[in-house]
């Protein structure tokens, strides 16, 4: 009766073991999906700049060609738009990166986990799964 209970005990130690491992497996998953998420809309804000400078350079650069005896301040516009241009690809690909990383958010190493566990206790006990 002793071992039918060390058994029972012992599987249910596993069982808490595998579903604190896919609780902590979502939980990481998320926070990268999250991050993801945020980077996505710092991106979004940098293009958004992006484009509204890109604006300001053409105006200042119509108004330089346009009107003599204007300053070519459109230069320094132009590199703020660039800037941001490449700040918005960055934070593009790092969220992509993190969306890779929390996607799907499924618990893969408890499941796995979970079927080796499986197929030893059928193996050692002899039943067929």
């Amino acid at each position: 009766m002793g071992a039918v209970s060390e058994v029972s005990d012992r599987v249910t130690t596993l069982v808490r073991e595998e579903i604190e491992l896919a609780k902590a497996e979502v939980t990481r998953k998320a926070i990268s999906l999250g991050k993801g998420a945020v980077a996505v809309l710092a991106g979004a804000m940098f293009g958004v700049y992006a484009v509204l400078f890109l604006l300001m350079t053409i105006a200042w650069a119509l108004d330089s060609a346009l009107i003599e005896g204007a300053g070519d301040i459109w230069e320094g516009f132009a590199i703020v738009t660039g800037g941001l241009a490449v700040l918005t690809a960055l934070a593009f690909i790092f969220a992509q990166r993190l969306f890779k990383r929390g996607a799907p958010p499924t618990p893969t190493m408890a499941i796995e986990e979970a079927k080796q566990i499986r197929e030893t206790v059928a193996t050692k006990s002899g039943i067929e799964g």
